[in-house]
């Protein structure tokens, strides 16, 4: 079966930062199975040549860790089609220039999901092609449902891929194995013995030219609607009966559908944005300052909430889950603290602050690694605690995130994908969150750029 891939929106910033250097790892790693086409469709009135100069461009920007030589190969598969993407007529004629089964790539903004899904409806879709949906999956729980509605009606839910790149993050997938495949994690995987866990995000980069998605957006719908709720599904899942995609997408919806939402939106969720300030070397300025930014819109740049899970493993274990940008430090972690031993024999003040502190165990992204904090005799008195690290880097996978996400969608594989239940099930956690936060029910705080962030009541 020969494929095609159309990129819809294939002049974008998610293409050229994203989508091609994925393609061009493929095309190095010499993981497809056979030549595969890519047939951008945009509103630039360019010929191949054109959109070839522009692709390669982009990946000499983008994807510099890809031999040259690959990234050609990749710049002599490509081709431009200008067309309106909610058009069902310029669709039609993109899919005829393509030819083979298509696989469209929607690397589009959210708002433009469902006109272009419809114009797909009405231009009909060949038998075998599969959807690519970026995120965030719209832009509540009616729309997502609208979605979803329409996805059913082009093609099975098995061929609808809804995109998040943090599931194919190398630490993310190792969850997996750390939980299932080591017999002395799970049993101690639950609310007898952890305390809390954090989801954490922290960035130092700022607006980075985005204004004209992230100001509508927020860091809410940005990172805790989609990435770091994926995430908390991942640690908080039971196992699966296997690694596939039905399994797996079952067991992440189980999760989801028992996460309850903050009973108290003023003291369980934080919203902030950045002022002025220095972030490494680099000055910041304020966030409504910022080119195509909106001062009344009140666009939050931080997000934090707390939420519970509703069954039997996590009854009673906070989970908190929190993305700012321009803050001081780069911060991408899981980190899971158990609850202290039921009784010390060890004399207190043996370790670190005059207390003994209870296990961590830290899952690192960018750079991927793992950590295990343990008290252990020192090596001075027998009897005395000190704190040891257990401390393992993972090594680069062969593939990034998108690389790998690219590559499933290509092969037909759905494990990495978001399914229907999920993605809805994520709105109905943050829509009260963005329906409080709307009414100024919790006010939105302010930190300097290169702060720890904000300090709230």
């Amino acid at each position: 079966m020969t494929r095609s891939f159309l990129v819809l929106g294939g002049t974008g910033d998610l293409t050229g930062r994203l989508l091609l250097p994925g393609l061009a790892e493929l095309v190095a790693a010499g993981v497809l199975a056979e030549p595969v086409g890519v047939l951008a469709v945009s509103r630039e009135d360019w010929t191949d040549d054109e959109y070839r100069d522009w692709a390669r461009g982009r990946l000499a920007e983008h994807a510099g860790h890809v031999p040259e030589e690959s990234r050609e190969r990749l710049v002599g598969r490509l081709g431009h089609r200008r067309g309106d993407v909610t058009v069902a007529a310029d669709l039609r004629a993109a899919v005829e220039r393509a030819g083979g089964v298509p696989v469209f790539y929607l690397a589009l903004p959210n708002t433009v999901f469902l006109p272009t899904l419809e114009a797909l409806a009405e231009a009909g879709v060949p038998e075998g092609a599969v959807i690519a949906v970026e995120k965030p999956f719209g832009r509540s729980l009616e729309d997502a449902r609208r979605l979803n509605a329409v996805l059913h009606r082009l093609v099975p839910e098995e061929r609808v891929f809804r995109t998040d790149h943090f599931l194919a993050m190398q630490t993310v997938l190792n969850i997996l194995g750390l939980r299932f495949a080591n017999r002395m994690f799970e049993p101690v995987w639950n609310a007898q013995h952890v305390e809390r866990v954090d989801i954490v995000f922290d960035e130092t980069l700022g607006l980075e030219g985005r204004a004209g998605y992230y100001d509508t957006a927020g860091a809410l719908r940005d990172m805790l609607q989609n990435h770091l709720l994926q995430m908390l599904a991942v640690v908080a899942m039971e196992p699966p009966a296997a690694l596939d995609a039905r399994s797996l997408a079952a067991r992440k919806a189980d999760v989801l559908r028992a996460v309850r939402s903050p009973e108290d939106v003023r003291r369980d969720t934080v919203r902030a944005r950045y002022t002025a300030g220095r972030v490494g070397g680099r000055e910041l300025p304020d966030y409504t300052a910022e080119d195509g930014v909106e001062s009344d819109r009140g666009t939050e740049t931080y997000a934090e909430y707390t939420v519970g899970i509703d069954n039997w493993r996590w009854a009673g274990v906070p989970f908190r889950l929190r993305s700012g940008k321009a803050l001081g430090a780069d911060r991408h972690e899981i980190v899971l603290r158990f609850k202290p031993v039921p009784h010390l024999a060890f004399e207190q003040g043996t370790a670190a602050g005059g207390q003994v502190p209870p296990d961590v165990l830290r899952l690192r992204l960018l750079p991927d690694g793992i950590s295990l904090e343990l008290n252990l005799n020192g090596a001075g008195r027998p009897f005395d605690l000190e704190r040891r690290s257990l401390e393992v880097d993972l090594p680069p996978a062969r593939l990034s995130a998108y690389g790998l996400l690219l590559h499933e969608l290509l092969a037909g594989e759905a494990a990495l994908s978001i399914s229907d239940v999920e993605a809805e099930q994520s709105w109905r956690i943050v829509e009260p969150i963005l329906a409080a936060w709307a009414a100024d029910e919790v006010p939105l705080l302010e930190y300097p750029a290169g702060s720890d962030g904000p300090v709230s009541g």
